[in-house]
């Protein structure tokens, strides 16, 4: 064995890696990119999301809450409603060269 094949992983660079699998697995769903884009036009609660979608609130909370665990959207109460919206920051970082940048040869920016 030579000594690149015995290197072992980088931590940062799983880390980071696994930090994006969790983004990329909540947008690798049909369902949820509609969401998403309906989120694009603003702030908007479960019940209206749920008609716009004809989808059970169950099943659309399930969608939801992976969405939010990947802080592809936030979720803001007000009274007894939460409204949901994109954050636009994270998907934005989620386009960025700097992500790209992991996948350039030789990790060249």
């Amino acid at each position: 064995m030579n000594a690149q094949s015995e290197r072992l992983p980088d931590a940062s660079l799983e880390s980071t890696f696994s930090h994006y699998e969790a983004k990329f697995k909540a947008l690798a769903d049909q369902k949820r990119l509609h969401i998403l884009n309906q989120l694009c036009r603003g702030p908007i609660n479960v019940c209206d999301l749920s008609e716009i979608f004809d989808m059970p609130q169950s099943k659309l909370s399930y969608h939801l809450k992976i969405l939010l665990n990947a802080d592809l959207i936030t979720k803001e109460t007000k009274g007894t409603w939460s409204y949901y919206e994109i954050n636009e920051k994270e998907v934005n970082h989620l386009l960025s060269p700097e992500l790209c940048c992991l996948f350039r040869p030789n990790n060249v920016c």
